[in-house]
């Protein structure tokens, strides 16, 4: 441990370590957003590729890749070291006498990238460096839904050079889309490159900077590229300084940017630090706030190559914690869209139209359920639970749509008592063996009975409750019937046959919705399985190598070779909720290494797959048959831990908050500072919860 940090994060202790690979590595280089759009750098030194701003998109083309000293930059052979961080990405690579820095950036408020290029000469005598970028587009505005995972793109773009600039403009031929792209000082342009000449002193820098604008037409566009041109070092500061506001803005309560607030961590764990502020800035990353949206500021799930504009109900729910204290306007509104627009029909929806989209996901019901009674208990909101919300043509309360969300697996119940989750398209896509009578959406039925039953209680009707209560006991009863001694699941199949699937969903939903109904022989057998079979010093696998199923796909996020984002701390949460701190606070400091890269990404590597990436487990990449995206909004998992799992905070529907923190071996000085609930600000430390010192 470090010295006692009492201030939130700067964006330099959360920048990624800087990450070194050569042309045709396998890596997933950094994405960036501006909170209206997103792109992703290429592995390269300057090319960026999957910029879109829905409903304007370029598909994945790839574009401003560059000849430096008369040579594409990456034919020099050499590595280039790419460093992320929130408000920019730095790219390093050493050209022959050249040493060349790159740095991009969204430029904040406009549909615009800026990429300043720094050149310097470390030879002893002046040098001509004639510097020349090629550009393309595939640029389209789709304002339809975006129901696909791949982004749109028009592949018939008319290129022609621009007179005023040193750019050019490409026009879609199917849409009022375009963008100009370019370079910020005097040289020449093609009809798809635009090039220069530096002439540097010995020992000199100079610069260029390259801008991509988007617009409906030639004007927005111009005028965008035009403003941005005029000052490229502007943008880049600019950036900084609008992402570190962003970040203050999101651990003070009654800020102007958030409807709500995180508390700050104070600590001298390094590792829990990095956990705890990298989890929050990874669902800032997610958030967009496009005029062009119907349902106002919301969430995207995937960036920046996959499913932009959409929200999938699962992730939303995975950073629950973050949402329900950052940003309750935002998760009531989103709550009561999700109400009208029936979850049961699609993974979630997207926001250029609201609608849902996709297959209908088997954890919706308890995602809705958790997120309803969150938001309400820890925001006070009993009134909200009175309010009509119209779906499938009638209004009813919330509160009657949270029956429904609860309770609705008995319409799926089957004659062995537990309800039937569907194929492997409703489950985890990449597992086989994985569907039907799941052991984790069944045991989150016994939590959502019971979290049904604490509203009912605390309303007055303690009969329902205890009827609530008696279902979930005989439900929880007939979910162990699954166990395997040894410490993991089977599932049921409707013939009634048992599968043993050694997936780490079993492990961590049912430690969360029913640890009390396990023995301690259980709860030990379960330990030691996802000890010995999941976890690994860096990361885990989503599935032990000695399932049968592990050779059915290499989609690293639920499979053997890796883990979605979200289950490492769902994991060590259901570890400290056992008592299992002696695993649990070790396992944080290889964790932590892992967000060496940035945000979580949709799946990062086990280490005995694929070896890392610098310290940390590697991000996988959006390739077939990878095909998972650099980051994702559950990331809030990671803060969500920190608070229900390392401080043990909980909140009952009638608003008693309470603390049962596990720091002894974390950290015993670590405290929570300004955690405002129901509107009452707490301090939490090793004493638990308690009114805060500051007001």
């Amino acid at each position: 441990m470090g010295e006692r940090v009492t201030r939130p994060i700067s964006l330099d202790e959360l920048a990624s370590e800087p990450l070194v690979h050569h042309y045709g590595d396998y890596f997933a280089p950094p994405g960036l957003t501006n909170w209206l759009g997103v792109a992703q750098m290429d592995n390269d030194l300057v090319a960026v590729r999957a910029i879109s701003f829905p409903p304007y998109s370029m598909g994945d083309a790839t574009t401003a890749r560059a000849y430096i000293g008369g040579r594409l930059a990456n034919s020099y052979g050499g590595p280039v070291t790419f460093t992320w961080r929130a408000d920019r990405v730095v790219r390093e690579a050493q050209l022959g006498d050249l040493r060349v820095r790159t740095t991009t950036v969204m430029v904040p408020g406009r549909m615009a990238l800026a990429i300043d290029i720094a050149v310097t000469n470390d030879t002893d005598q002046q040098v001509d460096v004639p510097v020349e970028i090629v550009f393309g587009s595939h640029l389209t505005h789709a304002l339809r839904p975006w129901d696909n995972a791949l982004n749109p793109a028009e592949y018939d773009n008319v290129a022609e050079q621009v007179a005023e600039f040193t750019a050019i403009r490409f026009t879609a031929q199917h849409s009022p889309a375009v963008t100009v792209q370019g370079i910020d000082r005097e040289g020449t342009a093609t009809a798809s490159r635009a090039s220069t000449q530096l002439t540097i002193p010995a020992g000199a820098t100079d610069r260029v900077g390259v801008v991509i604008a988007v617009g409906a037409d030639a004007a927005e566009a111009s005028a965008t590229f035009a403003a941005v041109a005029a000052d490229v070092p502007r943008a880049i500061s600019d950036s900084e300084t609008v992402w570190q506001a962003e970040i203050d803005a999101m651990f003070v309560p009654g800020n102007d940017k958030h409807g709500g607030s995180l508390p700050v961590l104070e600590t001298s764990n390094e590792a829990l630090r990095r956990i705890y502020y990298m989890g929050a800035v990874g669902v800032l990353y997610m958030r967009r706030d496009s005029p062009a949206s119907v349902i106002g500021r919301t969430y995207d799930t995937l960036m920046p190559r996959y499913w932009a504009g959409v929200t999938f109900l699962w992730d939303y729910y995975l950073s629950t914690r973050v949402h329900a204290l950052l940003e309750p306007d935002v998760m009531r509104h989103h709550l009561e869209h999700w109400i009208a627009n029936d979850a049961h029909t699609g993974y979630g929806t997207e926001w250029l139209t609201g609608k849902t989209f996709g297959a209908w996901y088997s954890v919706n019901d308890l995602a809705l359920t958790r997120m309803i009674h969150d938001y309400v208990a820890w925001n006070g909101a009993e009134d909200w639970l009175e309010k009509p919300v119209d779906a499938d043509t009638s209004a009813k309360p919330v509160l009657d749509h949270l029956e429904h969300f609860a309770t609705n697996f008995r319409s799926k119940l089957q004659p062995h008592g537990l309800a039937d989750y569907g194929g492997i398209d409703n489950l985890l896509e990449c597992v086989s063996s994985y569907i039907h009578a799941v052991p984790s959406f069944n045991a989150g039925n016994v939590w959502c009975l019971r979290a049904l039953a604490a509203i009912f209680e605390q309303r007055g009707d303690k009969a329902r409750a205890t009827d609530l209560r008696d279902e979930a006991t005989a439900l929880a009863a007939k979910v162990n019937e699954l166990y395997v001694e040894g410490g993991y699941w089977n599932v049921r199949h409707p013939d009634g046959r048992e599968v043993p699937v050694k997936h780490c969903l079993d492990f961590f939903h049912t430690v969360f919705a029913m640890a009390e109904e396990m023995p301690s022989k259980q709860r030990d057998e379960m330990v030691a399985f996802f000890v010995d079979e999941l976890q690994t010093p860096l990361w885990m696998h989503a599935l032990a190598p000695s399932d049968p199923d592990a050779v059915f796909s290499v989609r690293p996020d639920h499979q053997w070779n890796g883990a979605y984002p979200a289950w490492p701390p769902e994991s060590a949460r259901a570890l400290f909720m056992l008592g299992r701190d002696d695993i649990a606070a070790p396992w944080l400091q290889g964790l932590a290494a892992s967000l060496n890269q940035g945000p979580p990404g949709q799946a990062h590597f086990a280490e005995d797959a694929m070896p890392p990436d610098g310290r940390g487990a590697r991000k996988a990449t959006a390739e077939v048959p990878w095909i998972n995206d650099w980051a994702t909004s559950s990331s809030g998992a990671w803060t969500g831990t920190v608070i229900d799992g390392v401080f043990g905070v909980s909140v009952a529907p009638g608003g008693e908050v309470s603390a049962t923190p596990r720091l002894a071996l974390v950290d015993p000085d670590a405290r929570l500072r300004d955690l405002v609930i129901r509107g009452q600000r707490y301090d939490v430390d090793a004493a638990g919860a308690h009114p805060a010192a500051s007001g």
